[in-house]
């Protein structure tokens, strides 16, 4: 939406340097109220810049282009932030933690994902350091709220999957088992992706492990953080090696996250912490980072320098969009037992199935909508350029009918009589993002509940101390 928004705006050829810019930024932001925790202005504004253009962060920009993904980063420090707090003011705390868990599911699932087992672990480790069960459960009130407050999104994501081949996901190419560090699989240019991005990996591991040894025995060293970004940062490297693969297998959602290196977005908050602890001096600070952007350069000079599409791929696509042809998408979300290779790119969209003549006529094709007649000589079925997803409703002449899929394509089916006939399909909710809806307004008044009585709370001994 961001982007969108962006677009709506500026020119297009400037809006993903703008979305850039905002993202690194909001970043950036978010360590630097973290760092200012623990130390100076000066040192919290060092590991604000390290962070907003970390290697992994540089990846996402020149590699990548996922762009949902960098934006969540900017959510890593604040969930540290607000997990050391949970003891001091539990009440507060939990509404920004859940906030921060509901954003997450909004910006991109997999980062999702990474930020609930990054909980989990700081959770179990304060609860086994405090010698009390209060933070897990202050963590299961959080994970239920945020739930709830992306329930809009969260309830039909969950309950539509059946709609779907979700599993094609993590099929082969995608799944974790070709992705962990150094691995080699059958296909040339994944295997130089996975080079370039397990170099990089292998560089900031070392670094983050190498400063956090550094920083250790070092007066200004707070050992409860020390402790908890050392288990964060060994979590986040062993999920990256194929050794983690069994627990990728088991361990709930974790391996639709497909790409284990995903978890050096996690890894980025640790190195930068870790280094901002260990050195003082400038010097250094700017041999490390140097280091790190020798090894971007190393991969990217021998196995996969950046901008994959050309400008020739990008017309094609362009093209494709002004003609109707439409892109390409991920079979993961054609309809279960669909093939998308199957539909014909040119086809028109509405063709008769059977031998009967028609004259169809199409008076709109918005994406959420479409309003056609067809005047046929028999009757048949009309076979339309749009896979038959459940949420479609479709009424011929004014009265609702029950459609079909076509065999291979998964395109819908749609039963018509002689003579005219006035098709209308709309895409509607259905109750699971309707509950979902009011799942969410349900959290957010539950929220602001609980914020009024805290304020209400706080009011109440400072009129007393007046009277």
């Amino acid at each position: 939406m961001l982007g969108a928004v962006l677009s709506a705006v500026f020119p297009w050829v400037l809006a993903p340097s703008i979305y850039l810019w905002l993202v690194l930024v909001a970043a950036g932001v978010s360590m630097f109220y973290l760092a200012r925790q623990w130390f100076d202005r000066r040192d919290a504004t060092f590991a604000a810049v390290l962070y907003a253009v970390n290697p992994y962060h540089l990846v996402i920009v020149y590699w990548r282009s996922a762009f949902a993904e960098l934006l969540a980063s900017a959510l890593l420090p604040l969930l540290l932030l607000l997990v050391l707090r949970l003891e001091e003011q539990p009440r507060r705390t939990i509404i920004w933690l859940a906030a921060l868990v509901g954003a997450a599911w909004l910006i991109n699932a997999p980062a999702a994902v990474m930020v609930h087992y990054s909980l989990s672990l700081m959770l179990v480790f304060l609860a086994w350091r405090q010698r009390s069960p209060r933070p897990l459960i202050y963590g299961t009130a959080t994970v239920v709220l945020g739930a709830a407050l992306a329930g809009f999104y969260l309830l039909p994501a969950i309950y539509e999957q059946k709609w779907v081949d979700i599993a094609q996901s993590v099929s082969a190419g995608s799944r974790p088992l070709d992705n962990f560090l150094f691995v080699h699989t059958t296909d040339p240019e994944h295997d130089a992706f996975n080079r370039l991005i397990s170099w990089i990996a292998l560089v900031e591991i070392a670094v983050t492990f190498g400063v956090a040894w550094a920083a250790r025995s070092l007066r200004k060293c707070n050992r409860e953080l020390w402790h908890l970004l050392l288990l964060w940062a060994a979590a986040s490297t062993l999920l990256m090696l194929s050794v983690s693969n069994p627990a990728w297998m088991l361990l709930p959602k974790l391996r639709f996250m497909q790409f284990p290196w995903r978890w050096l977005l996690c890894l980025g908050v640790p190195l930068t912490l870790f280094i901002t602890m260990a050195t003082s001096r400038w010097i250094l600070r700017f041999a490390l980072y140097t280091a790190m952007l020798c090894a971007i350069a190393f991969p990217w000079k021998h196995f996969q320098a950046p901008w994959w599409d050309n400008s020739a791929d990008l017309r094609e696509m362009q093209d494709n969009m002004a003609t109707s042809v439409g892109y390409e998408g991920t079979e993961e979300y054609t309809p279960a037992g669909a093939d998308p290779s199957a539909v014909d790119k040119d086809a028109r969209r509405v063709t008769v199935q059977g031998p009967a003549h028609a004259a169809i006529h199409v008076f709109k094709w918005n994406p959420e909508s479409k309003l056609l007649t067809a005047d046929l000589s028999a009757p048949d079925e009309l076979v339309l350029k749009l896979f038959a997803y459940p949420a479609w409703r479709v009424e011929v002449n004014s009265k609702p009918v029950q459609t079909g899929a076509l065999d291979g394509t998964g395109q819908m089916l749609v039963p018509v009589d002689p003579g005219m006939n006035r098709v209308e399909i709309k895409f509607v909710p259905t109750w699971d993002r309707s509950l979902g809806g009011w799942t969410s307004v349900m959290a957010l008044i539950l929220i602001f509940s609980l914020t009024g009585y805290e304020v209400e709370l706080t009011w109440i001994p400072n009129r007393a101390k007046r009277t």
